[in-house]
């Protein structure tokens, strides 16, 4: 997935790397975050608890593999929920100063294609376009 944000590439980084700020645009349109760990850092973990509007607690995990401020980071992506919390996707979220303006592209790599059709089916899509709704509203207000 790519999107283009009106807005400078440490600006872009800043609001997606600080703990507090995530908690205003992690996930779909009417949900909250509540961010229990997150440490930006090679070797650094990471853990959310998304909470539905039907409230439904949803929680998700990680370790950040490579981090290179402002341009790239490199983590793993569990749903932690069991069968699914045995295997992590790879998700790589690259921004590309384009000028004032960013591009950000992240790509997933699922361990199997039993995974991505699983994450697919859960409407994964439609909520990572929504989150970055989100996100590009929360940059507004930095």
């Amino acid at each position: 997935m790519e999107r283009v944000f009106d807005a400078p590439r440490d600006l872009i980084w800043k609001v997606m790397t600080d703990p507090e700020r995530i908690t205003n645009w992690w996930g779909p349109h009417g949900y909250t975050t509540t961010v229990e760990e997150m440490d930006v850092r090679p070797g650094g973990r990471w853990r959310f608890i998304q909470h539905t509007t039907g409230g439904e607690d949803i929680p998700f995990k990680g370790e950040y593999l490579e981090v290179v401020p402002p341009e790239r980071v490199v983590q793993t992506f569990i749903f932690d929920v069991e069968p699914f919390n045995n295997e992590a996707a790879i998700t790589t979220l690259t921004l590309e100063d384009l000028g004032g303006r960013t591009k950000v592209t992240s790509r997933d790599r699922f361990p199997s294609v039993e995974s991505l059709e699983g994450a697919l089916s859960t409407g994964m899509v439609g909520g990572a376009i929504q989150t970055w709704d989100r996100l590009a509203a929360e940059i507004t207000r930095a």
